[in-house]
């Protein structure tokens, strides 16, 4: 089929498969290891976390049109709400944790749709690697080594943790960059991005960091690369 206009191309097809086989898949591989082996919830649900951002590489590389890249993420603002209420999968979900499962889902959706429909894929492809990778690193870095804390409006953080959050922010949006072909001021725009993602991390709500993370990150790009 021709991937023009709005006919539904093969590789759009392939894509909704893929997306789904390997989310699935993914949550298979964690629940069975918190089951089998123990492994903490905490680590498998970071686990899935980073698995489900860096797909966003794979979803804008292999469909031909935005529209049909953003069904499996949609899909999951809806699944992901019944898997939290219902418990589903624990190696997922965390009752504390509220809705930021379905936040993350959502964020990705509307990122997506908002700079891909504009040709502009590469924002949310390196904008969403501070929520992937830097946020990750900043909870496991937390509860493991988090012995400095600080908190914001109840917030509880540590330095640790957000040490990392900006570490690997920062190593994540920068080697993403230089993936997209994106090498100019990269750098730069990495350290500034990275920055910005941190301290909205540090000061936002339990779960709503999955909703302000990713649309500063990916707005602070916009405006470096597009409006620079």
């Amino acid at each position: 089929m021709i991937s023009s206009g709005l006919l539904i191309s093969v590789r759009d097809i392939l894509g909704i498969i893929l997306s789904f086989v390997l989310a699935f898949g993914m949550i298979g591989v964690a629940e069975f290891s918190r089951r089998r082996w123990g492994v903490p919830r905490q680590v498998t649900r970071k686990a899935i976390h980073i698995a489900a951002g860096m797909w966003v590489l794979g979803i804008i590389a292999i469909f031909d049109h935005w529209w049909m890249g953003i069904i499996p993420p949609a899909a999951f603002i809806l699944l992901n709400y019944l898997f939290w209420k219902h418990q589903i999968f624990k190696a997922m979900d965390a009752l504390q944790e509220g809705w930021g499962t379905v936040a993350f889902a959502f964020s990705i959706t509307l990122l997506l749709a908002l700079f891909w429909s504009q040709g502009r894929p590469e924002i949310p492809a390196a904008g969403l690697m501070p929520m992937v990778w830097g946020d990750s690193s900043a909870a496991l870095v937390g509860t493991y080594f988090g012995r400095h804390k600080y908190s914001f409006r109840g917030q509880v953080r540590s330095w640790e943790g957000s040490a990392a959050m900006f570490t690997f922010g920062f190593l994540a949006t920068w080697l993403a960059l230089l993936a997209l072909g994106l090498p100019e001021s990269s750098l730069t725009n990495s350290l500034i991005v990275a920055g910005g993602a941190t301290v909205v991390e540090a000061i936002s709500p339990k779960s709503a960091d999955n909703l302000t993370v990713p649309f500063v990150s990916c707005g602070l790009l916009y405006v470096l690369i597009v409006g620079g």
